[in-house]
């Protein structure tokens, strides 16, 4: 409830008087290119992102990443986001997509496109969500051209704001935060708000996107969603405990924050307005990191930039540990849990623990899931992290029991996973062959069917 009193805040602070229910007065232009002449500045800062195309493999650097997620595709691959000017091509080379040489297979649904480019709202207008959420991912490739761009955010006739995705928009009136109520800052946060959030694909309902927002706007109001539709991303690998997996839910995080609370919104932060050569004022459209522009977006309200630096260093720190601290014990349960299914335990006895599981890894996920959350919300990162801890150790203490009832030696050994390649040894992933059979779909289907330019 907080989250939605909150939300209600915000809206009412922002608000001005309605106007008609939004409705795109031409067809969707996804094209970001035919957007260039009329807009040539934003345009510009928009193609400035590509600058940002480093590759961090976060596997690589926390292999526990790869038991936490076993059976899941992130277990596969997980790249930190390169930035709007990626998102498309991300998708496509990824292995969690997989690599469907038909218009049928699998392994992920149309859904996947959903937050990558804009045209999946070029799709979703000519075909319907009807019409283009039940087919599979591969599907859709050849229509895919355009990353993240303006006609994600921006009526095509105009530079007034839209939000282009249909199942965002019933999100927001969900929360009582109607898009056409809202001022032009708070629109502007609604459409970052289509993407960076919490979502799951509704199977009841053609795998449309649908956000877990009907209890509020916590991590816990999103729990106790999934918990009473007997809702799971994956069964783990491991431990066969029924998961949810955590998107990107920055929106959430945002929204039951300081900043949020004082009205500081993403645009204020990431898309600060600047001068052209003419004198003439534009928002930046590089979305890009606010200490850059410290005077401009921080200074109201932070002393200074070194202040700044050192507090968020201070963040990221205590942030570190509090995961790791979280992960070693929801690891340790995993394994414990398999020692007991192994062991020859029932699912009445597994059912408590298993719960705890997942209740511990899913906040656990939603506080690392929300980039820089240190910034936008700390004491809530180190609140989810914290409970996350709790919770993995009630798991624990339920499969002690377990365990002693079972006759099995205790502590449970636990492997090495001390590397990205020792891991997926252990959670049976061939990462070696996956590789190559995503290398074979790139070439064979990607470039040579849809003829999409990878960077």
């Amino acid at each position: 409830m907080r989250a939605k009193i909150m939300i209600k805040k915000i809206a009412l602070a922002t608000a001005f008087a309605a106007s008609p229910a939004l409705v795109l007065a031409e067809p969707v232009n996804a094209n970001n290119e035919n957007w260039k002449e009329k807009y040539p500045n934003q345009y510009a800062s928009w193609a400035s992102s590509e600058n940002t195309d480093q590759v961090v493999d976060m596997l690589e650097q926390n292999p526990n990443l790869v038991v936490l997620w076993a059976g899941y595709g992130f277990m596969k691959d997980y790249n930190k986001a390169r930035g709007h000017q990626f998102a498309l091509t991300d998708v496509i080379q990824t292995l969690r997509t997989g690599y469907p040489q038909g218009d049928k297979d699998g392994p992920m649904p149309a859904a996947c496109w959903s937050c990558k480019t804009p045209d999946v709202a070029r799709l979703i207008e000519s075909e319907g969500e009807e019409g283009f959420m039940p087919h599979k991912w591969g599907s859709w490739g050849h229509e895919m051209d355009n990353s993240i761009g303006c006609a994600d955010c921006h009526d095509s006739t105009s530079p007034k704001l839209a939000l282009s995705r249909p199942y965002a928009e019933r999100a927001m009136e969900v929360i009582d935060q109607p898009f056409a109520e809202q001022s032009r800052k708070m629109k502007g946060s609604q459409t970052c708000g289509q993407c960076h959030v919490e979502y799951y694909f509704d199977a009841t309902n053609n795998n449309t996107v649908k956000f877990p927002w009907d209890n509020g706007l916590t991590a816990e109001d999103a729990e106790a969603y999934f918990d009473a539709i007997g809702f799971a991303d994956w069964t783990h690998g491991i431990s066969k405990a029924p998961m949810i997996k955590a998107q990107h839910p920055e929106y959430e995080t945002w929204a039951i924050s300081t900043h949020a609370e004082m009205d500081v919104t993403c645009i204020d932060c990431h898309m600060p307005k600047t001068t052209n050569e003419e004198g003439r004022k534009f928002s930046m459209h590089n979305v890009g990191n606010a200490m850059d522009n410290f005077e401009q977006v921080c200074a109201s309200c932070h002393d200074s930039k070194a202040d700044m630096e050192a507090d968020l260093k201070d963040n990221k720190a205590k942030i570190a540990q509090a995961q790791s601290d979280a992960e070693a014990v929801i690891i340790r349960a995993h394994f414990e849990a398999k020692a007991a299914w192994d062991a020859g335990a029932t699912e009445e006895q597994m059912k408590t623990a298993l719960q705890h599981i997942r209740h511990a890894q899913w906040r656990w996920d939603y506080a690392i899931a929300s980039h820089a959350i240190y910034v936008h919300n700390p004491s809530e990162a180190l609140r989810l992290l914290a409970s996350a801890k709790e919770i993995g150790e009630q798991a624990q203490a339920e499969l002690k029991t377990v365990l002693d009832a079972l006759n099995v030696k205790q502590p449970v050994a636990l492997p090495d996973i001390s590397t990205k390649a020792k891991a997926h040894e252990v959670v049976g992933f061939d990462h070696k062959a996956d590789k190559a059979n995503k290398a074979r779909f790139l070439e064979e289907r990607v470039k040579g069917e849809w003829k999409t330019n990878l960077k």
